[in-house]
């Protein structure tokens, strides 16, 4: 409530409650008169945030009038509950300026239009760790404020072509620099996860967040209940000796398959205490690549399997993630994709109570060629340290 002009970074780890926050924060913003807008780099983001609005507004007994500007030409409206749909940017504009609606959202084309100039107090930016510094700088025009909601340690923005020094990157990756989360003094971090186990946050934590990320109190409950080494929440490896494969592994689908097979006749239990039978809805299954997610989805029907890019912003009791090549030569996309700090942050982190490495052990047995290397290998080193070898 206290920007005048300005930019409000908010970092908000896996499970902190970004949007919950967001939604929030916008409700009070509109309580006191204000308008306000919402952008990210897709649609669905944007409607995410939008239903958060409402459902805020629903909580607190305010009322909210949003207007998402969706795709494709036309002049048609659509009222879906509490929030209306509209093709036309006149609608927004009209809607806005004319007081008919507190809260609108729509994609840089909409809020980067001459016409958009100083139309809101506010405009947040979700996902801002995927948008680019130089569509947040476009869109900028449209409010006398922004915030920033995102993650830089989690997915990167998509690169397409090549870009001078500096602008390839995300607008709160901008603010952030060299450091790995937002300092006190530069904008807001959500140091609070309300999904991760303990044990799986101090490894998320102390890799991504420079120790500064804690679980909330209960959450320690959370763990797989079993008669064999399923028991238990935290971290897993398990190793499966291959060779030869490049963006698909049947010894990993296979091992995966028998995992899925165990846990699927066990229960887990939740946060507060309540016990619940495993089903195929309970486990992610990430690979790195299509090829090995259609393996994987033809072996165990029904299967929520995908890559990472699927499954960022979504949870579940228990995660598999299958690196599939054999060693780092044979990584069809390189070194620094099948080691990705941040696609090993965001499959790890989708889960509440357990995380299964399945991978080749010769791949942390790597001879790195710069430090770039070794920081990306030393954080799968890492996660062995922290885990309890299985062979199941």
């Amino acid at each position: 409530m206290s920007l005048e002009g300005g930019v409000l970074p908010v970092q908000g780890p896996p499970g902190s409650g970004k949007t919950y926050s967001g939604a929030r924060m916008i409700t009070e913003l509109v309580r006191a008169g204000k308008k306000v807008g919402v952008t990210s780099v897709s649609h669905k983001v944007i409607r995410n945030l939008l239903d958060a609005v409402v459902e805020a507004a629903e909580e607190e007994k305010t009322e909210v009038r949003c207007l998402h500007k969706i795709e494709s030409k036309g002049v048609v409206k659509l009222k879906v509950g509490a929030l209306v749909e509209t093709k036309s940017n006149g609608d927004v504009d009209a809607g806005i300026r004319g007081n008919d609606y507190d809260v609108a959202g729509g994609t840089a084309w909409l809020w980067s239009r001459e016409d958009s100039e100083e139309m809101l107090d506010v405009l947040f930016v979700d996902e801002a760790g995927q948008m680019s510094l130089a569509d947040v700088l476009a869109v900028s025009g449209a409010a006398k404020n922004l915030v920033l909601l995102g993650d830089p340690q989690q997915l990167e923005q998509p690169q397409q072509g090549s870009h001078p020094d500096g602008t390839d990157v995300s607008a709160l990756e901008h603010l952030l620099g060299d450091f790995k989360t937002i300092p006190s003094d530069r904008g807001l971090f959500l140091e609070e996860t309300w999904r991760l186990h303990p044990e799986i946050c101090a490894f998320t934590s102390n890799q991504f967040y420079e120790g500064r990320l804690r679980s909330r109190k209960g959450l320690e409950s959370q763990e797989i209940l079993a008669q064999d080494s399923h028991q238990g929440a935290g971290l897993r490896f398990v190793p499966v000796d291959h060779s030869g494969c490049v963006n698909t592994s049947p010894e990993e689908t296979n091992r995966i398959a028998g995992i899925v097979d165990q846990l699927t006749t066990a229960q887990w239990r939740d946060a507060e205490g309540v016990e619940h039978p495993i089903t195929l809805e309970d486990i992610l299954i990430v690979a790195p690549y299509n090829a090995q997610v259609a393996s994987i989805a033809e072996r165990i029907p029904g299967a929520r399997v995908g890559t990472v890019d699927r499954f960022q912003g979504q949870e579940a009791p228990i995660v598999i993630y299958s690196m599939t090549t054999s060693n780092k030569e044979d990584a069809p996309r390189g070194m620094k994709f099948l080691y990705s700090i941040s696609r090993l942050n965001v499959a790890t982190s989708r889960a509440r109570c357990m995380v299964y490495l399945v991978a080749n052990p010769s791949l942390l047995e790597v001879e790195c060629s710069d430090p770039d290397e070794m920081r990306l290998v030393s954080a799968f080193c890492e996660y062995v340290e922290r885990s309890m070898t299985r062979s199941a």
